[in-house]
């Protein structure tokens, strides 16, 4: 008997002692994101916020994912080439505009659809007008917007990461607005819509944030994020942290076009 009790002493602490390597050797490493802010046209004062809104949710992730920055054109031509983006699981375009100088847009755009993720918030939409197949991938291109104003936007689905957060069927926002040329409902998956038009009144079905699948890779984009007040809102934060966690495949949600009156 005493054999047995001082057996079990040794196996507890040698337990006690190596524990602590198993539970490590076990735990995976976070995954990366690439934080884009360079702008190639109008630059949003909310640029600041959004980059420390993002270190933030990656702060709070409990280690899910970290995030990297390129800010200048050297920073997206060096962290971005087809070598440098094996680096990353996921690339987020936080109120870009214009022409950014990515060194291989197609190598960029065959590394998402090879399983990787996107993330586009507001002005991602008003990026790269020059390159279709970037626009195609996002699922809409930016027309044109009117001045700030209140709206009711209406959550699409309830069970998705990046809207399950919401407490009712449809909140007011006030926002910039923007309005999308090249957009198909049938080639997205609806998250946010607005019933009216955001300035006319008109009734329809006018997108504010969808996802979709590109290839093998996920892309979640929200044209919300154009007002400081916005990304600071808790609501908002937790909109962006859901798209980031299922663009990463830490959280299941559809990807799927939903069916539509009159469609």
């Amino acid at each position: 008997m005493a054999f047995r009790i001082v057996f079990a002493l040794v196996l507890a602490a040698l337990w006690g002692t190596f524990s602590p390597f198993v539970v490590n050797a076990e735990a995976k490493p976070p995954k990366r994101l690439l934080v884009v802010t360079l702008t190639k046209g109008f630059r949003h004062d909310s640029i600041p916020m959004a980059e420390t809104t993002l270190q933030s949710l990656a702060d709070d992730s409990q280690g899910k994912f970290t995030v990297d920055y390129a800010r200048t054109d050297d920073e997206v031509q060096s962290k971005m080439t087809v070598t440098a983006l094996k680096a990353y699981n996921a690339v987020v375009f936080a109120n870009t505009t214009g022409e950014l100088p990515i060194p291989d847009r197609d190598a960029f755009l065959a590394w998402i659809r090879a399983g990787h993720g996107f993330v586009g918030i507001h002005s991602a939409s008003d990026t790269l007008h020059g390159y279709e197949p970037y626009l195609r991938m996002l699922g809409g291109e930016f027309q044109k917007h009117g001045p700030q104003v209140s709206v009711t936007a209406i959550v699409e689905d309830e069970k998705h990461p990046a809207t399950k957060h919401f407490e009712t069927p449809d909140f007011d926002v006030y926002e910039e607005i923007y309005e999308f040329q090249n957009f198909d409902w049938q080639r997205v998956h609806g998250l946010l819509r607005m019933d009216a038009h955001p300035q006319t009144k008109a009734p329809g079905q006018y997108p504010l944030s969808w996802c979709r699948k590109e290839g093998k890779g996920r892309v979640f984009y929200t044209a919300l994020g154009h007002r400081q007040e916005v990304w600071q809102s808790p609501w908002f934060r937790d909109h962006v942290r859901g798209g980031i966690l299922w663009v990463l495949g830490y959280e299941k949600g559809s990807d799927k076009p939903q069916k539509r009156a009159g469609a």
